[in-house]
């Protein structure tokens, strides 16, 4: 744990360097006083200045990281503000460090910045296990002090803190797919926000986690452990809650209706899933217009719901959907983004399905180039792109374009694997360890065995296929 901060006294404000000041010049005025007049005159001014300057000290010293404390405290929140999540989680720690200064190990405050920290940890960073050890200290610590407080306010201060606790620790098991820690932990988010909201007759202030947060949170641990009807009632009193405080149009309720929908596909009521996801997308296009990246996944999900039902009056519409989140994501993120690709990739998957594969096969020529451009020659994804091409053209008979696309996976798995083999024994300075013959040669046949599979499926397809011509 860091030191207090040492006082270094100046030469303006040193009481003890103008003491000595003067009683340098008293001395050169006064050699006529008795000796022991002196020596009482200085004892006596020694002690009054020394205990003047060790109030002074103790002020000094404690004002200085208090002055530090407030000011880190309104940086995290700049600093969030702005997404840099890494430099606040560095303030959040610093904030621990001189809330030990300031307040003692054992205090509450101390705890609430640990519980801030392990807050910051899980929602800035995505780190559950390091959110999970300092919510666990934290926790020891508040419930060691909570019914043994001077005042009201600071047990309702302390409920606060043990609410954000506890939904930190349940979301933080969550993201560790521990489905049942995390439903218990935000049980007990849940009681404490209750116990709150009685102390304050009703009103629940000044903390970070809301009543929304919470339900959500219940709602997901509920499906993970597979209690799929209580996390629907949870979702629904989520969206409950947004539209009481915000409205029917609010921003918020989109991934809320996103993720009820999937409930709603989990329990095979599709319609139901739609409605939801046509909310959305309302929601999408008033707050963000027609064409941006929100707009584009909440189409994408509903064109994936009306597939699902597969009730043959909603093709067109899964068509639409479809085409209208490829043109969002192209006009805001590009044609060689990521989520353009993966939209288009699934498209062409259902137009081969329901029988459209000269539309599956222009598709995926079209965005081929932007295949190349976004993951390289040498890629899977491109391998994968130029093999669904050719099983369009197979049945079509075409069978001599096919041959020519599954030389190219196979010419491009080769250029893989020749890379790999060279990065394989690259100099020290790269790979350290392949100095050891053994891990060098385990690496080698690491990288084979990986690759072998995929390339001698090409060549027993390219040797049937060119059978099949001949």
């Amino acid at each position: 744990m860091p030191a207090s901060p040492i006082y270094i006294p100046t030469v303006t404000n040193d009481t003890d360097w103008n003491f000595c000041f003067h009683l340098s010049q008293q001395n050169k005025n006064s050699a006529h006083q008795r000796p022991d007049e002196l020596c009482f005159t200085y004892e006596s001014r020694e002690s009054e200045e020394e205990s003047r300057t060790e109030e002074e000290e103790n002020i000094d010293c404690m004002s200085l990281p208090k002055e530090k404390l407030a000011q880190s405290q309104k940086k995290i929140v700049q600093l969030i503000k702005e997404k840099m999540n890494i430099q606040a989680n560095k303030e959040l720690i610093r904030c621990v460090i001189l809330s030990r200064i300031v307040f003692g190990q054992e205090h509450w405050k101390c705890a609430e910045a640990l519980a801030n920290l392990a807050y910051g940890y899980l929602t800035l960073r995505g780190f559950p296990a390091q959110a999970k050890k300092h919510a666990e200290s934290a926790k020891n610590k508040l419930l060691a002090l909570k019914g043994n407080m001077a005042s009201d306010e600071e047990e309702r201060e302390i409920l606060g803190v043990m609410i954000l606790l506890y939904y930190t620790l349940g979301m933080a098991w969550l993201l560790q797919k521990r489905g049942k820690e995390a439903y218990f932990y935000l049980q007990k988010a849940d009681r404490t926000m209750k116990e709150l909201t009685e102390l304050n007759k009703g009103y629940v202030y000044n903390i970070q986690v809301t009543e929304k947060d919470l339900e959500i949170g219940l709602g997901r641990a509920s499906l993970a452990i597979h209690r799929l009807n209580l996390a629907l009632s949870h979702f629904e009193k989520a969206i409950d809650d947004v539209i009481a405080a915000k409205g029917v149009d609010t921003s918020d309720l989109i991934s809320l209706y996103e993720e009820i929908a999937q409930m709603e596909q989990l329990r095979r009521n599709h319609g139901q899933a739609i409605q939801y996801l046509k909310q959305a997308y309302s929601i999408c296009v008033s707050s963000f217009t027609e064409n941006s990246p929100q707009t584009g996944e909440v189409s994408a999900l509903l064109a994936k719901a009306y597939a699902m039902s597969g009730e043959p009056q909603h093709r067109d519409a899964v068509e639409i959907y479809f085409v209208k989140s490829i043109s969002a994501y192209k006009a805001t993120l590009g044609p060689e983004d990521c989520e353009t690709l993966a939209t288009i990739e699934e498209f062409c998957k259902w137009l081969v399905q329901n029988g459209n594969k000269q539309g599956a096969y222009r598709l995926l020529k079209a965005s081929l180039k932007s295949y190349i451009i976004n993951y390289g020659v040498c890629n899977e994804k491109v391998a994968e792109t130029l093999y669904n091409m050719s099983r369009i053209c197979f049945p079509k008979g075409e069978i001599r374009k096919a041959i020519q696309m599954l030389r190219k996976i196979h010419q491009a798995r080769e250029e893989e694997e020749k890379m790999t083999l060279e990065n394989s024994v690259s100099p020290s300075y790269i790979q350290p360890y392949l100095f050891d013959p053994h891990l060098r040669d385990t690496q080698r046949k690491e990288n084979y065995t990986v690759r072998q599979g995929t390339s001698c499926m090409m060549s027993r397809l390219l040797w049937k296929l060119r059978n099949f011509v001949t």
